[in-house]
Order: structure tokens, then C-alpha cells, then sequence
């Protein structure tokens, strides 16, 4: 019975830790998407720059990331056509040698002022 007892418990305590990691790692995740949702935003605006995407988004990060994530990096792209942010890091690790890697990435059209045609034709 003690043998058995003396297995079982790591195993168990193994494989509790294992589902806190991946909550841990789903959470992180969640965060970073947020982050590139927040810094597209700023990235996509009509008069927006790729600086100010990777400023909202290390805002989102400092305000949410402390725990869950680890070394974060943000880079955004912003052209006449489009906007990308990516946010990259990794999960903070509880199961020992275990660590997750956390990608997150948001892109979309710029905003930009379209004059309606219709109006202007007689």
C-alpha cells in the first residue's frame, strides 16, 4: 500500500501541476491577443503610426502581463494599406523544464478618409 502511495502521489501532484501550466499558458495567450487587439487598434487609427501600436500594446502588457507572461516583445508593422502587431513571449513556468511558447498576432486595414464620388456628380 505505501509503495503504491509513494508513486501515486508525484504522479498526481505531476499532473495537477500539468493543468495549472496549461491554464497558465491559455491565460497568457488570452493577454498577448489582447495586446495586439489594443496596439492594432492604435496602429490602424487614420493617422495612427507603428509606434504608436507597439505603445498600446506595451500598455496592455504592463497593465495585464506581470504574472502569466514572460519576456514579452511586440513589433508592429504599419503601410498605406494595412497594420500588424505581433506579441511574442513565453508562459510563466510551474511544471519544471517546461516552457510554453506564446504567439499572438492582430492585422488589419488602416483607416483612411474616402470621399464619396456619388455626391460630387452632377
Amino acid at each position: 500500500m505505501s509503495a503504491e502511495l509513494v508513486i501515486a502521489t508525484p504522479l498526481l501532484l505531476l499532473m495537477l501541476l500539468t493543468i495549472v501550466q496549461f491554464a497558465l499558458w491559455s491565460h497568457a495567450t488570452h493577454i498577448a491577443q489582447a495586446a495586439a487587439s489594443q496596439g492594432l487598434s492604435a496602429a490602424r487609427a487614420q493617422n495612427g503610426t507603428a509606434t504608436a501600436g507597439t505603445a498600446g500594446a506595451k500598455q496592455v502588457l504592463d497593465e495585464l502581463a506581470h504574472g502569466p507572461l514572460s519576456d514579452p516583445s511586440v513589433d508592429s508593422v504599419r503601410s498605406a494599406e494595412s497594420a500588424a502587431v505581433r506579441i511574442s513571449g513565453t508562459a510563466t513556468s510551474v511544471v519544471p523544464f517546461l516552457t510554453l511558447p506564446v504567439h499572438a498576432e492582430a492585422a488589419g486595414p488602416v483607416e483612411r478618409f474616402v470621399p464619396d464620388l456619388r455626391k460630387a456628380l452632377p
